[in-house]
Order: C-alpha cells, then structure tokens, then sequence
C-alpha cells in the first residue's frame, strides 16, 4: 500500500483568494511599467495533496502542468493577451535554484569597485551598442568584465540573485534606473512573496524552507512556456513550500509592457 501511495500523482487546486502584497502595491506597479515589465508578470498560488520530495521534483513538475485545475488556471501571456494553459504537455525541463540567503548581503561587494556611488547611484558607462549602458549591468551580464567576480559564483546561483538580475534587466523597452535602491526594494518585497521561513526553536535562526524549481515546458510544437522565445527574461519559477503544501508561480514573458 505504501508503494502505492508513493506511485499516486500529485493533485493540485488553485488557492484564488491568496493575495501577492507586491502586486497590490502601486508603487511597484509603477516601477514595473518602467521597467516594461507591468501586465507581462503574474503571481498564482496552488495546493497539492501529497509530501513534497526534492528528488521527486520532475515528476511534481510534469504532474503540475498536466493536472486538469492547472490547466484550466495557469496564466499564459499569447499574442499580448492573458490565456490559461490548456496544451497538452509531453515534457518539462526542471532545475532546482539555491535559496538560502535571509539577507540582502550578497549584494554588499556592488558597493565597491565602482559600481555605486555612495549615494547609492549607479556608475555610467560608454558602451558602444547600449548606449544607457551602467556599471551595475556590466557586474550582472558580461563574464569577462572585471566587476563580474563582484558577486562569488554560488551567490550568482542564488534565488535571490536570480530575482535580481530579472528585475534590473526587465523588460524589451526597459527604462533603468539611475539608483539602486528602486530595485533592491522591489525584490525584497518579491522574496517576501515567494520564499517562506521558519524560526528554529533552539538557535532562533531563521531557515528557508521553500524549495525553488526553474521551470519550462514542451509539448508537441516545442517549447511553450513560459513561452517559445527561449530568452532568458522569460521565466517561471515554482516555489514550493512543503509545510503548507502550497507552490506559488512567479512569471514573467519578456516583451513590451503596458505603456499606459
């Protein structure tokens, strides 16, 4: 009988009236339309019935986005417009992302080397195809920069990071900001959302309990979601929380945002 109930799949149902504040903040919307990022982001809240196992992550994964709640729920941004799932999915791709960090400190290198000023400006740079171009980008995208190695490769693995590097790219007709601050709150306030916590009775420290799985999926024609662009600012994320028995999606298809 145990084998059986180990062999069963997972079942899902939506959890509608779980609010994100992140989304409900007109601060962040605001700042999400800037970024062109505002009406191409979703945040959507499931439970399932089962324990969660890291190792039995593929098969959580693919028992997801074939469960009839889910695909009659998922947002899926098409052509512009919001869709639910509806494909029939033949195959997931599924990487488990680190999620250990209760701190913003893994960002305290960009306060050297010339990549923030003082007051928390952001140092310009002459770049020859972007001409908005910044020291801060430089430290998040080009390998062979000397502000790269700012940020130790295990921290680059990060959630945390992840998140951040998504936010201060955004979206196809970003307008960055000259600061650091707007972005440093927004994905506080976004890991909040997504990430949940314990306090360990005995030490009183505060320990992650969220498993956090990269996602994408195929089915007949190819890749279809988070969509069949294959970019890199378009994103899904599952964060799972075994305790509660609750995955949350973080979303994103990168492209041109609301403009008004």
């Amino acid at each position: 009988m145990a084998g059986e109930q180990l062999d069963q799949k997972y079942v899902f149902n939506l959890l509608s009236g779980k609010n994100f504040p992140f989304l409900q903040n007109p601060e962040i919307s605001g700042r999400f339309m800037k970024w062109s990022m505002l009406g191409r982001i979703s945040a959507q809240a499931f439970n399932f019935d089962q324990m969660f196992h890291p190792y039995k992550k593929d098969e959580f994964v693919l028992n997801f986005f074939q469960d009839p709640c889910v695909m009659e729920n998922l947002k899926v941004l098409k052509s512009g417009y919001w869709k639910t799932l509806r494909s029939n999915l033949t195959r997931v791709d599924v990487e488990v992302v680190p999620c250990s960090k209760v701190s913003m400190d893994i960002f305290d290198p960009l306060n050297s080397a010339g990549v923030l000023r003082p007051s928390g400006h952001i140092v310009k740079c002459y770049h020859e195809i972007y001409g908005d171009f910044d020291e801060l980008k430089k430290a998040l995208t080009i390998e062979d920069s000397e502000k790269y190695d700012l940020i130790r490769p295990a921290d680059r693995e990060e959630f945390l990071f992840k998140l951040f590097k998504h936010i201060c790219l955004g979206g196809e007709l970003c307008q960055y900001e000259d600061t650091i601050s707007p972005y440093m709150d927004t994905v506080k306030l976004i890991y909040k959302d997504f990430v949940s916590v314990q306090k360990d009775c005995k030490t009183k420290q505060i320990n992650i309990v969220s498993t956090i799985l990269k996602v994408s999926a195929y089915d007949a024609s190819g890749l279809c979601y988070p969509d069949n662009l294959n970019s890199e600012q378009s994103f899904a994320y599952l964060c799972v929380d075994p305790l509660k028995r609750h995955v949350y999606v973080f979303y994103h298809s990168f492209g041109i945002g609301w403009l008004s």
